[in-house]
């Protein structure tokens, strides 16, 4: 019998383990947050800004790798200690109506459409990868063929193999990419403790902006991300494992008690992405812009194969453009995994479907599975702009996180007065809010400026 996580019963509780190690067992949301973001932001957008800023712009990275994590975690805890859906915690936050919906659900809708076009420019640059591997297939020939055998890898809607696929495929990567940066320091590309410290400065050229814009919302956690996080914090079985929320001791304790896991799962993806991240920009200052290369078009892959063959020697190509398909097949992968369940919550709030018939719900998750990724596959055919559609999903991302960030104030409000937090996450929690806020603010008045 199919167990739902998204019911919570009292005959499902669970409790959290005490020790590093037993914690160590239950993570597991984080990773597939980890195999989204080393796709499009880490390859594609966080090299593309090196390659334009230099190490100037470093500064932008590291802010957006760390600063986001709080409102992540504020999602993580509302899963938790309510066993809500994103979506159904967002119709909560505002009685104002449209149809059965309300602004916040249909904002989401809304702009997680339009991001549509950057999840096909991530498909597009994996299909690129595989051309260049097998050129005796055409683009769009590979097109289809990632579409398809992702939608085989999603439709069944497995938690578990969502997970394990999502490790594996960063991983590998990961590695090859930490040894692309320290072998590039034994070239004449090499750089320095003090190019780094530059671009710590908090400084940004104007015309930078855009993609710096673009960058931070791509890069770390991004807006969809963060409400994906939800979704995957209930199919581990964290709220589950708690139990209805009641106002005894066991319940609080055991809420703490899975939320400390979640701490722990969100910290050490945060680790992962932020080290790989970091590792993108600085070989794409080092490299694409001591060459005065900027990746566009079709292009986009051979030109950041510079890093590899740079650093490595040219016989490293065949294995970055291997790794390059994994990570760019990751994001689509776990990108899938998450709009499978965000859409058809969407469809239940605005009273299309009933998400929580668990039998329904499995239909709906099947049918996204095959039709968004088709989506994809026609949205880059018809642009085949892989950057620039990269680009502009990092900014539409960037406006959705002023929404990400209303809810996020909104759950910690409502939470605070039976699970209040400590001085450290309060505080993070509104330097985090204010960084979001800050640079997005900036970012879009430079936009509408230049």
């Amino acid at each position: 019998m199919v167990t739902d996580t998204y019911v919570i019963t009292e005959n499902k509780v669970k409790e959290p383990p005490s020790s590093l190690l037993g914690r160590l067992k239950f993570l597991g949301p984080g990773f597939i947050l980890s195999a989204s973001i080393v796709g499009s932001g880490e390859l594609i957008a966080t090299t593309i800004l090196g390659a334009k800023a230099g190490f100037i712009a470093f500064w932008i990275i590291i802010i957006s790798c760390l600063m986001k994590v709080a409102v992540q975690l504020e999602f993580g805890k509302r899963a938790i200690l309510t066993g809500q859906t994103a979506m159904r915690s967002f119709k909560e936050l505002s009685e104002t109506r449209t149809g059965k919906g309300n602004w916040l659900v249909w904002t989401v809708f809304i702009l997680l459409s339009l991001k549509i076009i950057q999840i096909g420019g991530i498909l597009g640059g994996s299909a690129i990868v595989l051309y260049m591997l097998f050129p005796a297939i055409p683009i769009y020939i590979w097109i289809f063929i990632i579409a398809l055998g992702t939608s085989a890898m999603i439709f069944k809607g497995y938690y578990k193999m969502i997970e394990k696929v999502s490790l594996l495929t960063i991983a590998a990567f990961t590695i090859t990419t930490l040894t692309a940066m320290f072998m590039l320091q034994f070239t004449s590309f090499s750089f320095s403790v003090a190019d780094v410290w530059g671009g710590l400065q908090f400084k940004m050229p104007p015309a930078i902006v855009a993609v710096a814009f673009g960058a931070f919302g791509i890069t770390g956690v991004g807006a969809d991300e963060v409400v994906a996080y939800n979704y995957w914090c209930i199919e581990k079985g964290y709220a589950a494992y708690t139990g209805p929320k009641n106002d005894t001791k066991e319940w609080k304790k055991r809420a703490r008690g899975w939320i400390n896991v979640m701490y722990l799962d969100a910290i050490v993806a945060m680790i992962i992405y932020t080290v790989v991240t970091a590792a993108f920009y600085l070989l794409g200052a080092a490299v694409l812009h001591g060459r005065s290369v900027i990746p566009e078009g079709n292009g986009v892959i051979e030109t950041l194969a510079l890093i590899y063959t740079q650093s490595l020697g040219p016989g490293a190509k065949i294995i970055y453009l291997v790794g390059a398909f994994f990570v760019l097949f990751s994001s689509v992968f776990a990108s899938l995994g998450a709009w499978t369940r965000i859409f058809p919550d969407i469809f239940g709030q605005l009273g299309w479907i009933n998400f929580f018939d668990l039998k329904k719900r499995k239909k709906v998750v099947g049918w996204f599975a095959w039709i968004i990724p088709l989506i994809w596959a026609l949205m880059y055919l018809f642009i085949k702009l892989p950057v620039i559609m990269i680009v502009f999903g990092g900014i539409v991302g960037s406006i959705m996180l002023f929404v990400i960030v209303y809810a996020a104030i909104q759950f910690r409000s409502r939470r605070a007065a039976f699970m209040p937090s400590g001085i450290f996450y309060n505080t993070a929690f509104i330097i985090s809010i204010l960084s979001i806020f800050c640079v997005g603010v900036y970012g879009l008045s430079q936009l509408f400026s230049n």
